[in-house]
C-alpha cells in the first residue's frame, strides 16, 4: 500500500459542525467567558464533551452537544469559536472548510439571528486571514424546531451572503422530521438565491435520500442508509449529489453498524461523488488527518482517491467559480508528487511485463 504523508496533503471539509468541534483549550476560555464551571483536568473535561465511541443513537450522540449550548450565547465566544475551528482546520492542512453551525442555539441570552452569524463570520474571516485557510459558513435550522422560528431565522441573515454566509441545512431530529416536512421552507428559502445541503439517511431511513433528492438538494450529509439500496445509489448519481460523509461519527450513532455497513466502498465502485468530513471534531474526538488516516486502513484509499474526492467536495462547495478554480489548482499541487511517483512506477511495472 502506498505511503501517504496525511499531515502534508491538501484537504477540504463540507460538513463541520462548529459547536461540535471546539478544542479543549477554547471551551474552557468560553466557559470563564460564560461564568461556567467545568471540571478541573482535561480528562474529565473530555469525557464531558466527547461523545462515547458507540451511542444509543443519534439523539444519544447529540445530548453532548448540552454541554456547549451555554457557552455560545455571546458574539465574542461565537468569534472565538469559529476561529478555533479555522485553527484546527489548518492544523489538519485544510484549504477550504464550510462551518455549519444553529443561530437558534445561541439566541437564549438576547442574541439576534444577525448577531450570531455576523460574529461566526468575523472569527471564519479572521481565521482565513491568519492561516490562509478559505472558510464559509452554512447556516442551519432545527428539525425539531417551529418551521417559523427556522423561516425567520432564514429570512434574517440571508442578506449575509456577501460576508461568507453560503447555503442553509437543517440538522436535529431527522427520524420524526423528515425532508417532506420540510418541503415548504426549503423551497422557500431556496428562492432567495441561497443553496441547501441536508442531512439526510443518518436515521436508518433510505427513503429520506431519496425524498432529498426529489427536492433538489445537490448535497446531503452522511447517506449511510444509501448502503445496499441500489437502486437509490443510481438515483443518487443520476441526480448528480455529492456525498458527505463522516465515518467516526456514523460509527458512534450507529447509523452504521460497523465499518463493513459504512456506504463509501460501494459508492465509490459505483462512481458517486463522496466527501471525507469530521462531522463534529470534538463531539467524535477526531480530525481530517485521523478519518483519511481510517479510510487507508479500511478501506485502501489511495493518493489518487483522495485528490478525487477532494476535487468533488470542491465542485460541489458553495465557494465561488473563481475560488474554486484556485482551490482546484492548490490541490493539484498538493498531491502532484504522488500521482508523478504513481505514474512512474505504473510505467516502470508496464515496461518490465512488455521486455
Amino acid at each position: 500500500m502506498e505511503t501517504i504523508d496525511f499531515n502534508t496533503i491538501a484537504k477540504t471539509e463540507l460538513h463541520c459542525h462548529l459547536d461540535g468541534s471546539l478544542s479543549l483549550e477554547v471551551i474552557r476560555q468560553l466557559a470563564a467567558l460564560a461564568n461556567v464551571t467545568l471540571p478541573e483536568d482535561d480528562a474529565s473535561l473530555k469525557t464531558l464533551v466527547t461523545a462515547p465511541e458507540t451511542c444509543e443513537s443519534l439523539m444519544d450522540y447529540l445530548k453532548t452537544f448540552d454541554v456547549i449550548r451555554p457557552l455560545l450565547q455571546t458574539q465574542e465566544a461565537l468569534e472565538l469559536a469559529a476561529y478555533d475551528v479555522m485553527k484546527q482546520a489548518a492544523a489538519d492542512q485544510v484549504i477550504y472548510i464550510e462551518i455549519r453551525f444553529a443561530p437558534e442555539l445561541s439566541m437564549d441570552q438576547g442574541l439576534t439571528a444577525v448577531d450570531v452569524v455576523e460574529a461566526v463570520l468575523a472569527g471564519i474571516q479572521k481565521g482565513q486571514e491568519d492561516f490562509g485557510v478559505v472558510g464559509k459558513a452554512i447556516v442551519c435550522g432545527l428539525r425539531q424546531s417551529s418551521q417559523a422560528v427556522s423561516q425567520t431565522i432564514f429570512d434574517q441573515v440571508v442578506s449575509l451572503a456577501p460576508k461568507g454566509l453560503v447555503g442553509f441545512d437543517f440538522a436535529g431530529n431527522e427520524l420524526d422530521f423528515p425532508p417532506t416536512v420540510l418541503e415548504r421552507i426549503i423551497k422557500q428559502t431556496k428562492e432567495q438565491g441561497l443553496p441547501f445541503t441536508l442531512h439526510a439517511g443518518e436515521c436508518g431511513c433510505p427513503n429520506y435520500i431519496s425524498d432529498a433528492i426529489d427536492l433538489g438538494i445537490k448535497r446531503l450529509g452522511h447517506v449511510t442508509a444509501i448502503h445496499h439500496q441500489k437502486e437509490l445509489l443510481s438515483k443518487f448519481i443520476e441526480n448528480e449529489v455529492t456525498a458527505e460523509l463522516c465515518l467516526t461519527s456514523n460509527l458512534q450513532t450507529k447509523a452504521a453498524r460497523s465499518i463493513a455497513d459504512f456506504p463509501y466502498l460501494e459508492m465509490k465502485a459505483a462512481g458517486a461523488k463522496v466527501t471525507i468530513n469530521t462531522d463534529n471534531r470534538t463531539v467524535s474526538d477526531t480530525n481530517l488527518i485521523k478519518e483519511y488516516q481510517l479510510f487507508a486502513q479500511h478501506f485502501q484509499t489511495g493518493a489518487a482517491d483522495f485528490l478525487l474526492h477532494n476535487q468533488d467536495a470542491i465542485k460541489a462547495s458553495f465557494a465561488s467559480a473563481t475560488e474554486k478554480a484556485e482551490l482546484l489548482n492548490r490541490l493539484e499541487q498538493s498531491y502532484q508528487p504522488y500521482l508523478s511517483r504513481q505514474t512512474h512506477e505504473e510505467t516502470f511495472v508496464f515496461r518490465k511485463l512488455d521486455s
